[in-house]
Order: structure tokens, then sequence, then C-alpha cells
């Protein structure tokens, strides 16, 4: 059993200062049977410590029913064994470019602007998630002889709120449920976000990507005392759905890393190894500047996040360049890199099979059918990641008239009386062609990642603001949501045969595989949908790019036959039976 506080100027272990050089990785962007190896790779890196957020709407998908909360203990376990102390990041709000930021959408939909407060309402739902959580945390705690020596508390809460009592409030909780290691915060070195976002008698660190000690300057005007702490290195970026991969060079993220160290700070590297945002769990963000108002940006499936390790684990030119730096700083020389996992032996071809038409793929797998004066939200269907269907009725006989989508989010196919119409976005919300009445109108409606960061983090899903048809509100909206989540088991949905005509709908596949291991599953041709293997949601692709390709665990892989579903909600899937291919990573 061990100590580990937090000095005047160091971090103590059993009294005598250590220096944490930690590297975060999402335990639930890596799969299980991988984390091994990552752990692994982070200390051939030379860190001593991993960090990890929790996701609460990962764990508590409808409130008290929890799933799986312990993947984290296992995490931790994995975590001790690979000789790393770890730092958890529980939240209850993580950012982390993850749907809602980790905030379940049955919770904000209830609640709204009210969750990351002292609103009892929250307080009493996060006292239920904690009381779920915290134990596995509380058990591997470094005096208990697990690994766990830091705990935070909130997530660069001074970008977003005020709320002091808020805080206290969390620090309070925390100890009250056994947690006994030093607690933490994280913000931007601003002084709005450090005094907003800091509280006594926790230790203050700050996050940025660049000019440490500009920032460890502005840290210590509000905290004199106690050991410097990047939490958050930017290493890195992510990268949107329509916009351009980024990437930073790596001998200039080394210098800035080497900086950070030379002021005798401890650092996280975020990412160290992002992984992948599976199953459709990638957020969104909004531009337009410092007000974060603008247009949605939805977050990729990918999240290398241009890391040292990348998204199929292998070590990059930055993995080199900072094991170069963090060797300076090592008690010892450092781990060879351990044996990689298997990669895809054979290329193969995905041999499509048959179709299951979007709307029966609704009537078996969908939601109840609602029907109500105006569109109900996707936190009112409670439907967290996948889409709605709208119906509702032109009254007639009536002359054309712009047909409106009012507060469409985000993404919307209509037909009128069965033909498509048009594609609507938020922003584009009005038909290019008037619609005359009497005419049917249906609205398939997709969630393209609730905005993970800002102000606007929260907003509901679906037609927030009413279907218009010229200046007046067409009611008696009836409304049945799809969630993603009911299509990891397709069950007895019936398949028609392959008819060569691209139509949108859930496609069914075969591929036989030589040689199962980590692959690349490439969809050329294909326009936006989502992808599954053997039941494992791949997540989200998009013809828009920049990514190109979704990354498939091996462990998902199995020698022979595998199956492959697609869900494409455009009418662009490429003809012929073919068009999917299965490549090495």
């Amino acid at each position: 059993m061990s100590e580990f506080t937090v000095g005047e100027t160091d971090f103590l272990l059993d009294g005598r200062p250590v220096r944490l050089l930690s590297g975060a990785l999402h335990y639930f962007r890596v799969h299980e049977a991988h984390w091994g190896h990552r752990l692994a790779m982070l200390r051939a890196m030379g860190l001593n410590c991993v960090e990890t957020y929790v996701p609460w709407n990962l764990h508590e998908p409808r409130p008290g029913r929890f799933e799986d909360v312990q993947a984290l203990g296992r995490f931790l376990d994995a975590a001790r064994e690979a000789g790393l102390w770890a730092i958890v990041r529980p939240g209850p709000y993580i950012c982390a470019e993850w749907e809602n930021g980790g905030l379940p959408h049955w919770l904000t939909g209830e609640l709204g602007t009210r969750v990351r407060t002292r609103d009892e309402r929250f307080l009493g739902h996060l006292e239920r998630w904690f009381g779920a959580l915290l134990p596995g945390i509380v058990d591997r705690q470094i005096d208990r002889g697990g690994p766990v020596i830091m705990v935070q508390v909130e997530n660069e809460y001074g970008s977003y709120g005020s709320d002091a009592e808020y805080l206290r409030r969390l620090a309070g909780l925390l100890r009250a449920q056994g947690v006994t290691v030093p607690l933490v915060t994280s913000d931007g070195p601003e002084d709005h976000m450090l005094s907003s976002g800091s509280i006594p008698g926790v230790l203050a660190t700050v996050n940025f990507g660049s000019h440490a000690r500009a920032g460890f300057e502005t840290l210590r005007r509000h905290r004199p005392e106690g050991p410097l702490m990047c939490m958050e290195f930017w290493c890195g970026w992510f990268d949107h759905w329509g916009g351009e991969h980024i990437t930073r060079d790596a001998q200039d993220a080394a210098a800035a890393l080497r900086e950070i160290l030379e002021c005798g700070a401890s650092v996280n590297l975020y990412m160290a190894h992002g992984g992948t945002s599976f199953a459709g769990w990638a957020g969104a963000n909004r531009g337009g500047g410092a007000l974060h108002e603008g247009p949605l940006e939805p977050d990729v499936t990918s999240y290398d996040y241009d890391a040292p390790i990348d998204e199929s684990g292998n070590p990059t030119d930055k993995f080199w360049r900072f094991r170069e730096v963090l060797a300076e700083y090592a008690q010892g020389p450092l781990p060879e890199l351990p044996p990689a996992p298997p990669r895809l032996g054979t290329e193969a071809a995905v041999l499509l099979t048959g179709r299951a038409p979007l709307g029966a793929v609704l009537d078996r797998l969908g939601g109840p059918e609602t029907s109500a004066p105006v569109p109900p939200t996707f936190e009112e269907l409670d439907v967290d990641r996948g889409l709605v269907r709208y119906e509702v009725t032109v009254p007639g006989p009536r002359q054309p008239y712009p047909l409106v989508a009012r507060g469409l989010r985000d993404l919307a196919v209509v037909y009128v009386d069965g033909e498509r119409a048009g594609v609507l976005a938020e922003g584009d919300e009005q038909l290019k062609e008037p619609v005359a009445g009497h005419a049917r109108v249906e609205l398939w409606v997709e969630s393209l990642g609730r905005v993970n960061y800002g102000p606007r983090s929260g907003e509901p899903k679906g037609i927030t603001g009413g279907v218009l048809h010229e200046r007046q509100y067409l009611h008696d909206v009836r409304a049945r949501g799809l969630r993603l989540d009911a299509l990891d088991d397709i069950g007895d949905v019936a398949f028609e045969p392959m008819a060569g005509d691209g139509a949108r709908g859930l496609y069914r596949g075969t591929v036989t595989v030589r040689g199962a291991g980590d692959a690349q599953l490439e969809l050329p041709g294909w326009t936006r949908g989502f992808a599954w293997v053997n039941g494992f949601n791949l997540g989200r692709y998009w013809s828009a790019g920049p990514q190109r390709s979704l990354y498939v665990p091996g462990p998902v892989l199995r020698e022979g036959e595998n199956e492959v579903w697609l869900l494409e909600l455009e009418e662009s899937a490429p003809e012929g039976t073919e068009s999917v291919l299965l490549r090495t990573a």
C-alpha cells in the first residue's frame, strides 16, 4: 500500500517527490482485448501513468439502468498490471469529442441548462450515477493497492459555468462516497476559466497545446503553491466531417512537451492513443469562434487525434520523438515495444446478399409510433443515437407553398407522396420545390452527434421548431424513432434479394477471412450510414470525408465467414454486390 499526496511544490509518493508522465487513453474507445497492448505502448513511450474519462451516457442509457459500469474497474486492473498509475476523470461532463459531452440524452432532455449546476434534480441523478460508478474507483485507489492516484472534479468547468457551490457539492460527494486520493480540476490558462473552474483545497491544473511557460505563469497567479501540471497537453487534434484532416508536426509537439518538462511540471498527453468513437458515439462542435454559436461540426468516427500511437495501435514518428524526450526523465532504460496485435492476413471483398428497406427496418426495430400536435424531439422519443421518421399531412386542396422544417437538427431526407423530394439540413431547412396539398410528407431526420462543448451542449435533436407550409404550422405529427443500438442484433429482419438499385436501407453481406486481425473497412461509392461486423458497430461512415475507411479491431473478426451489415441512409449506395472491401490495417 502507498500514499500519494500533493506537496507544496511536488507530488509525493510515500513522501518522495515524483513527476507524473501520463497519457490519455479512453478505455471505451479501445477494444478490451487491446487494452494490454495499448497500455504497454504507453510504458514503452516513457510514461508512468494513464488517464481516462468515464462517459456517463454509455453506462446509464436510461435512468437507473446501468450497463457494464465494471468496465472501468477492469481497465484500471489492466493499468496496474502494466505498471502504470491512473488518473480518473469521471465527469459528470467529459467533453472528449463524445456524444453530448458524456451527459445522458435523457438528462439534458429533462433538465436543459440546469445540468452542471447545484440544481437538486441534477444532483440527485448524479448521486445515483456516482453510487454505481465510484466503488470501482474507490476499491482501486493507491492506498488500497490499486493504481488510482487522482480523481478529477468536473471537467473544464471554467469554460462553461460559474456555480462554485455546485463544484463544492461535487467535491463533497466524491469524498462522501469514499474517494481519498487527491482531487484535481483542469481548465484553460485564462483568468476567468481558472477563477470559475477551480475550488479551494483542490489542486488546479491547466490544459494547453503550447506556450507552457505562459500557461503556468497564469496558473501561478491563481495558485502560488502546489505542483505544476498540464492535465491536457494537446499533442494533436480531432477532425470534423467535411473538413480537412488535421496533423501536428512531430518535432514541434516534442519541443512543446520538452518545454513543459523543463518547467518542472507533470504532464498528461492528450491523446497518447485516441482510438475510435465506435457505435455512433462521436460528438459534435459548434463553429462561430469563441461563442460557439455557429454551424454544427460533427466529429468523425476515428479519434486517431494525430496521437503518438495511431488508431490501429502503431507507433508514429511522434511516438519516437516523445520517447526521446521522456527517456531523459525516466528512472532507467525504457521498456521495448510490445508485440503488435495480428493484422488481417488477406484482403477480401464483402459479398452483399440482401437489403431490407429502411421503412421495414423501422417497423421491425423502431420504437412505438406517437402522434402529437408538434414534432417530438429525439429526447422525447428516447432516441440517443439514430434517426426519427416524422410524418405529416399537407391538407388540401391547396396550391404549392414552401415547406420548411424549422429548427432542424441535424439532417433530413424528405419524401412527398413516396417520392424523394430533397435533403434538408440545419441552415438549409426549406425544400427547393414547393409542395401542393393534399400530400403526405415524410422527413427522416438523423442526428449527426450531440454538441460536446460550449453553451450549446445539451441542445435537443429532431425538428425542434415545427413543420411549416407557407406560414402555417402543420399539426398532427406522427413520429417513430429508431435507436442505433436496436440494430446491434438484427434478429429476424426480412432481407430482400439484391436489386442493384442503390436504394437506402439495411444491407446484409458476408466476408470470408483468412488470417483474422486488425483491418480497415472501405466503402467506395457509399454515402452515409453505419457499419457492423459480427454485430459490432464500427461507427458512422460518410463520403464527405476526410475519413475514408473504418477501423475494424481484429478481435471482432473470426476465421472463415463473417457477417457485415450496412445501414445506408441515402439513396446512393453503389450498384453491385462486391462494393465493400476489408483490407489490412
